[in-house]
Parts: C-alpha cells; structure tokens; sequence
C-alpha cells in the first residue's frame, strides 16, 4: 500500500529551550523510522506553506497577522504554554501546508494514504487565539481543504490524543458536515471535551467525545472505537478520514496519566484504516500531534505507519505493557452511547 507523507527541515526550527514540545520529538521519530527501514518505504510529498486564504477558513485574519509579528520580532508567548520563536510563523504555515500537501496526494489517487510528520501541532488552536503548544489548527485547515479545494461534502475527524482538541471542536461544533470524534483523558487540560458537549444546530450530534478517566489503556481506546466510533461513522458516511495522531496517551508519557501502549495505537491505526477501506477507498491522514517521551512517541508513528503499510504480524514495541493494570472505560462508554444513541 503506498503511504505519502512530508516532513522538512523547517519544523525543527519551532524550537525554545527546556520546552516539552521540542524539535526533538520529529528527529526521534525519523531515526526510528530511517533505521527501521520504513522511511524508505513511503512515498515523500513536498510540503508547501499554506497561504494567508488557506488559514483564513479557519483562523481569524488578525490572529494570523499577531503570530507573524510576533516572530518577526523574535517571538514571545502567546500563553504560558504557547510559544513562538523567530521561524515559528513560517513553520506553522508549512506544518498547515505539509498536511494539505499530503491531503492533495491522497486525494488525487497518488497515494492510498498519507502522514504528516509536522510540528508544530495544531489541535487546540482556536480561530483567534493558540494555546497548548498549537498555532495553527492543521488538521481544521485541512478538512476545509477538502472540503473547498477538492470537493469532499462529509469529512471524519478522529483524534486520539490525551487532551481534547478543542480548537478542532470549536471549528466544526455547528458545521454539520464534519464528524469530530475524540478520546481523551477528563477532566485534563484544556478542560473541555465531556461526553454532553454533541455539537449544536446542524452540527448537533456530530461531535462525540468520550472523556476518559485516567489509566484506561489499549482495551478502553479500541473498545471506543468499536463501539462508538464505528456505527457512528458508518450513519455519517465520510469521504475522508483525517486523524489527529497524538500520542501522549502512551503510559510513558510525562505529561498524562493514560496506559496505551505502541501496540495499542496499532490496533487503533488498523481500526481506522478498515473504516476508511470500507466507506471512503481507503483515504485516511494523519497529522502528527503530541507525545512527548522521544522513544515511546516514535515506535508509536512506527506502528501507525506499520497499520497503514498493511505491515503482517505486530509492530515491535521495546516498551510492552504498562507495570499496573489499566482502568476499565464501562461507565463513560455507557454514558456516551446513550448520548448518541447507541445500543448499550
């Protein structure tokens, strides 16, 4: 199966000392995958910034202006949180126009499906204001992308990071035309995300989150997805699947509390990628969020590129299960099932 994805140099120059979402996150990640042979393997797409037109669907025009000021001036924080350096501007556009460059690949049939290997990551952005290491919401840029540049109706969001993308919810919460699905730890930064927040007029019901309480693992995520996110999926028939792949719900995380393990983001890559085979021809793409311990954030791409691949047999996975077993997820998924209306 043929995998694009983009990476560039440039995302390593987002960068500020002792900051947990460093450049060396994406270096981690392509060692792992240059000596496991995969990088090889995939077919790499160019990544070309996203204009002012293409952030603009999303972002707030003075909004994008403020970032670009404040890295021409030689950066600042937007948050205590969010920072920006002097190339941040440019690589958050090109981390934006890395993912729509992917998106065109796949969309146009030269690849079956793709990765974007960016940073910085984007799915907390709100339209007028970054926050939680995000400038720029790449994956609500994309979507819209799709929407206005390919022709797409209906886009699948999935986002399986440990905190809730709130920036990709606020952007769709009353769209009607976008499913935004999410797993996340609750309550956790950034505080939103519980399971009665369905989305409003015609997006009503299109937003579905499942707030996970802390220490639930592998079984927990995949049940979600088979239970929830499956019927859901097939009642909204997407085009597309577009998935925030973040990663720092691995149980070596040091910013969470969940007990996934590289395997477990396998079983969820290969859950996605029948979903997509079996309702949009197989387009799924994800874009790269956090995650946050180098070596567990890298053999987790791993795995998701090893489900995309078609890989026979499991990923390897250095680290294995977590010391302590995980919490079970039987009350949240209940809750969430009634909220939408599922057999329970």
């Amino acid at each position: 199966m043929t995998v694009a994805y983009c990476y560039d140099p440039l995302y390593l120059e987002h960068a500020e000392a002792e900051h947990p979402e460093r450049p060396e996150r994406l270096s981690a990640v392509l060692r792992l995958l240059e000596g496991q042979g995969m990088l090889a393997r995939l077919q790499r797409v160019v990544a070309v910034p996203a204009s002012p037109e293409q952030l603009a669907r999303v972002h707030a025009p003075a909004y994008i202006a403020q970032v670009e000021r404040m890295a021409r001036r030689g950066g600042g924080y937007l948050d205590a949180d969010t920072y920006i350096g002097p190339r941040s501007y440019e690589a958050a556009c090109l981390a934006a126009g890395g993912l729509l460059s992917v998106l065109a690949a796949v969309l146009r049939g030269e690849a079956e499906s793709g990765f974007a290997l960016v940073r910085p990551p984007g799915h907390h952005a709100l339209a007028d204001r970054g926050m939680g290491f995000c400038l720029f919401n790449n994956v609500a840029i994309a979507a819209k992308a799709a929407q206005q540049e390919h022709g797409l109706r209906r886009v699948l969001i999935v986002d399986w990071d440990v905190h809730h993308g709130n920036g990709t919810q606020d952007a769709f919460y009353a769209d009607g035309s976008v499913l935004f699905f999410s797993t996340h730890e609750y309550p956790y930064y950034p505080g939103t995300g519980h399971w009665r927040e369905r989305g409003e007029g015609a997006g009503e019901g299109l937003i579905v989150n499942v707030p996970f309480p802390a220490g639930v693992g592998d079984e927990g995520y995949i049940r979600a997805l088979d239970e929830v996110l499956v019927p859901l999926a097939r009642r909204f028939g997407p085009e597309l699947i577009l998935v925030s792949a973040g990663y720092d719900a691995h149980w070596l995380d040091p910013l969470a509390g969940m007990q996934v393990t590289a395997r477990g983001f396998w079983a969820l890559a290969r859950r996605v990628k029948a979903l997509a085979d079996a309702l949009c021809h197989g387009r799924v793409v994800c874009t790269l969020e956090g995650g946050y311990h180098l070596e567990a954030l890298a053999h987790s791409v791993l795995a998701t590129l090893w489900a995309l691949m078609g890989e026979p047999g499991e990923p390897p996975d250095p680290f294995g299960a977590p010391a302590f077993a995980p919490r079970g997820a039987d009350d949240v998924l209940t809750q969430v099932k009634k909220a939408h209306g599922l057999a329970v």
